[in-house]
């Protein structure tokens, strides 16, 4: 699914009316009956609704659901910030159908400040005893076209919605962001408990903490033919479709790769055990943990079904050079589909120079971790993934250190860096963080919308690491959708893990228990919507 800017989703609009004779009426309707339809599942004991509407498209979007609101039962009004005879288009065509349904939907209109609070009482929005009558408010004041801020009424609307106690739903965008914004946060904006957009995710739906609430995309007929890509931004959650396929009849574990985890130490053997464990519960057919011989009992003891191999040990009990020297490199790959490298290594000046011989030597896939990176610090020239597949999986301080940048630097343009980065090594990073970002040498780059702050964890990476190879193992032909959907299945672990438990509590090993939860999910509900943000 692409991720667009508010310049391309009116290009989509655009282009689906004129070329695909499409009107734009008929995806008004279809994107207010979307809304109706996300209330009514959601909130089901909502009886009393009201749509706080402004004069334009995201006005009429709330007026349509309003309509079918009531339609179903539901007890609906509408408040316009406006005049009913200043509504053009098809916001006022939408005006027209709910009036002329005989219905007795209620329409107020709000001109001027103390009108609005009179409206929001003869709403039941507010009473003299404090109580609110109405279950919901629909914020459909402005969409994806405006540019902050607020001002006028909208600002006195917003500041009465957000003193609720009750859910508002938004429609496309809370009002008061800017579509095209991707701070994690806006201010002045109208509070949301969900939001409900169109066609595609914009960049604030995944950059933006527009909600502790889900964020959802409903398709409304606009044809992936009109959809501009001209950013190359992917939501990195469509993805988790190759994992979905059942495995077929005649299966065994041969098909499904052999992971071989090197890393480990004195004192680190931690790391390399989670990672095997991770991989092992992806799905890998095969597992196997190269680690100093000093911890192969520590290592081995995660999990039966793994298998070690036990490493000679260097300095401090590090892995040791001689371990890959001349013929021995071939044997310790030997039958090896993908390799992860890095998790538990150690800093040490040996096994930073067994890290940089695995890279400049080995030609199958690899995943480069922790360590792994930290064997690189200002050497990313060496890092190269010309004629293989490498994933480099750093967050923003293994990437300051890898480029000799600072994190400020990092953080202040993650794509740009993310992309440039991936394109110019010809490899896939993976760069962690909020809204972790995968960008493929192909220029391709996905945001990924899963996972929490429960997963702040020592131990995460190394989880992510274990999914990242057993995912390539799996799916060798379709590297750039393997790699999205195990971060997007490693995060939607890890909000399961947070629902069943206190993200205080959850250790990184917890997430490895919810696997089966985030392979069973599907980011389609019955009802067609797609959840890019929350659990359903």
């Amino acid at each position: 699914m692409r991720v667009l800017t508010a310049a391309e989703m009116g290009e989509t609009d655009r282009r689906t009316a004129e070329e695909f004779g499409v009107p734009l009426g008929a995806l008004m309707e279809k994107a207010g009956g979307a809304v109706a339809t996300f209330v009514r599942r959601r909130y089901p004991k909502a009886r009393h609704v009201v749509a706080l509407c402004g004069k334009g498209n995201n006005g009429g979007d709330g007026m349509v659901a309003a309509r079918v609101l009531h339609d179903a039962g539901v007890h609906t009004q509408v408040i316009l910030l406006g005049r009913m005879a200043d509504l053009r288009g098809e916001a006022s065509e939408a005006l027209s159908r709910l009036r002329s349904t005989n219905s007795g939907i209620q329409v107020l209109e709000v001109t001027e400040e103390g009108g609005l609070r009179r409206a929001f009482e003869r709403a039941g929005l507010t009473g003299t005893d404090g109580e609110v009558e109405a279950d919901l408010v629909l914020d459909s004041v402005v969409g994806t076209g405006f540019r902050p801020p607020l001002r006028g009424l909208a600002v006195a609307a917003r500041d009465l919605v957000n003193a609720l106690a009750i859910p508002v739903i938004a429609v496309d965008v809370p009002s008061g962001w800017d579509a095209d914004s991707m701070d994690q946060t806006a201010e002045g904006a109208f509070r949301a408990d969900g939001v409900v957009t169109f066609t595609a995710p914009k960049l604030a739906h995944v950059f933006g903490y527009m909600t502790s609430g889900p964020v959802v995309v409903a398709g409304i007929g606009s044809p992936d033919e009109a959809v501009p890509h001209g950013n190359g931004l992917v939501w990195g959650g469509g993805s988790k479709a190759i994992a979905e396929k059942p495995r077929g009849p005649n299966s065994n574990k041969g098909k499904f790769g052999h992971v071989m985890v090197v890393g480990g130490s004195y004192g680190t053997a931690g790391a390399p055990a989670m990672a095997s464990l991770a991989a092992l519960r992806t799905g890998a057919g095969l597992v196997t943990a190269a680690v100093p011989k000093s911890v192969v009992d520590l290592v081995g003891g995660v999990a039966p079904e793994l298998m070690v191999k036990p490493l000679e040990e260097g300095q401090e009990g590090a892995v040791a050079l001689s371990n890959i020297e001349g013929p021995r490199l071939d044997d310790l790959l030997q039958r090896i589909t993908v390799l992860a490298l890095g998790p538990g290594l150690s800093q040490r000046e040996e096994a930073g120079a067994v890290a940089r011989e695995l890279v400049a030597r080995v030609k199958i896939p690899m995943v480069v971790d922790a360590d792994g990176l930290n064997a690189f610090d200002g050497r990313d020239d060496l890092l190269h993934g010309a004629g293989r597949t490498m994933v480099l999986t750093p967050h923003p301080g293994e990437m300051a250190r890898l480029t000799g940048l600072t994190v400020k630097e990092v953080e202040a343009d993650r794509i740009g860096l993310a992309r440039e980065f991936a394109m110019q090594h010809r490899l896939t990073l993976v760069l962690k963080g909020w809204r972790t970002l995968v960008a493929h040498p192909s220029g391709r780059l996905a945001v990924n919308t899963s996972g929490n702050p429960s997963m702040s964890k020592g131990g995460s990476g190394d989880i992510l690491t274990g999914v990242v190879a057993a995912m390539l193992a799996q799916y060798p032909e379709d590297t750039e959708r393997a790699v999205e959907a195990a971060v997007y299945l490693h995060g939607l672990a890890g909000d399961f893990a947070a629902r069943s438990m206190d993200e205080h509590t959850v250790l990184a090993t917890d997430t490895v228990m919810h696997f089966s939860d985030a392979f069973r999910y599907r980011v389609q509900d019955e009802d067609g919507l797609t959840w890019i943000c929350g659990l359903r």
